[in-house]
């Protein structure tokens, strides 16, 4: 199925793929597939072999581990124009991780025989690959040492911050325009390790400040330059 040019221009909106070499992306175009899931579809478990890489359009992905008693542990939600997949890409080992549809989601699938293909003939792809896995292990050794360092209000404030970057590649379009967190607020409050409680409180904070509205499901930034303030205008990158 042939890449249409919504979908193009979402892939687009990202910084890895609209920093990548036109004839990379003419490739990775013409092997991908669109897929639909429903809310609570798995796309792979931990242990499943890799099945290659996807790009979300629409929705969002959860990710997470489950313990020998089925207790939880979420590490993140990646929503448009993100992707997913990566390190197997690389190792060519199984999934580290659960991922599954938070809601209805489409995403863009670049399956692994294809991709390996792809790099095998054109092997000076890599690097760029190299620099998605690279982004997303710098995201992780900043956001641990959020966890360790910082103020639950401040956490929970500069993730929101990190999502609305990570869905917006312009950052003045993104000044502009309300950008909404598909992430309920209970997931929230697990995702940053704090009660549901005091989740709560520091959005309906914030909402009091007029930096975000609440409603069933989502939360949606309506001032992302005073959300950068309230958090000491860090970013992270």
């Amino acid at each position: 199925m042939q890449v249409n040019a919504v979908q193009r221009s979402i892939l687009e909106s990202g910084s890895w793929f609209a920093g990548c070499a036109p004839d990379l992306k003419t490739k990775l175009l013409a092997i991908a597939l669109c897929c639909d899931y429903s809310e609570g579809e798995m796309l792979f478990r931990r242990g499943d072999a890799p099945d290659g890489l996807y790009a979300v359009l629409s929705g969002s992905v959860r990710i997470y581990g489950l313990d020998s008693h089925g207790k939880e542990a979420l590490l993140t939600f990646i929503e448009a124009p993100n992707w997913i997949g990566e390190v197997s890409l690389f190792d060519k080992n199984v999934r580290t991780h659960n991922a599954s549809a938070e809601t209805q989601t489409k995403l863009l699938h670049f399956p692994q025989k294809a991709l390996h293909d792809l790099l095998n003939a054109s092997p000076q792809f890599w690097q760029d690959f190299g620099c998605l896995l690279t982004h997303k292990l710098r995201l992780s050794f900043l956001l641990l040492e959020d966890m360790a360092l910082l103020p639950a209000p401040i956490r929970l404030a500069k993730r929101l911050v990190l999502i609305a970057q990570e869905q917006t590649f312009n950052s003045a379009e993104a000044s502009r325009s309300p950008v909404v967190v598909n992430v309920p607020q209970e997931s929230l409050a697990r995702l940053l390790s704090v009660s549901r409680q005091t989740a709560n409180q520091i959005l309906k904070d914030l909402a009091d400040l007029n930096l975000i509205c609440l409603s069933y499901g989502k939360i949606e930034i309506t001032d992302l330059a005073g959300l950068r303030a309230f958090v000491g205008g860090k970013t992270l990158s």
